[in-house]
């Protein structure tokens, strides 16, 4: 685990090979595998020093299920105490519109291109995975992406990147 202890919180376990190889993974990592987040807040401010939220994926319509709606509670309740990092985008927002007032991560990382909801974004950081988009389909989608430094997969987004890149 590269000199990190990661939790894994995965409520929900999913059968497709994929799910069951990466849980393996984890398992064959001794990473710990919670089913359930803990509801209190302060068991989460003193167990953890950063939270990555990829609960939800961009195809995520609000609102959230029952099950989904106590975690992303308690995450909201933590966010001025532990820093987070949102995965594509935060999650309980809409892909179009966000959400201002649900979850404000500190860090978001957007893959493939910022989805129109980041221009909502008001973290500290903002990076862009997905340096495999061919100047094909960039041009199709009418896309503009920034240049990737090197060799490097991923690149951090300014403001003035983040609108121009989310609102293509």
């Amino acid at each position: 685990s590269q000199g990190y202890k990661p939790t894994l919180f995965y409520p929900k376990q999913n059968n497709k090979p994929l799910f069951k190889a990466l849980a393996l993974q984890c398992e064959r990592l001794d990473i710990p595998t919670l089913s359930f987040f803990p509801t209190d807040p302060q068991c989460v401010v003193d167990s953890f020093n950063l939270v990555v939220d990829a609960i939800f994926g961009f195809s995520y319509k609000p609102p959230a299920k029952p099950e989904f709606a106590s975690v992303l509670q308690s995450l909201i309740q933590i966010q001025e105490r532990v820093p987070i990092c949102s995965i594509d985008i935060p999650s309980g927002w809409d892909v179009e519109q966000g959400n201002p007032e649900g979850l404000q991560p500190d860090l978001l990382i957007s893959l493939t291109a910022p989805k129109q909801c980041a221009t909502h974004f008001k973290g500290k950081r903002h990076f862009l995975g997905g340096r495999f988009v061919p100047p094909t389909l960039e041009q199709k989608y009418g896309l503009r992406l920034p240049p990737y430094p090197g060799t490097d997969p991923v690149v951090e987004l300014k403001l003035t990147e983040r609108e121009e890149s989310a609102q293509s």
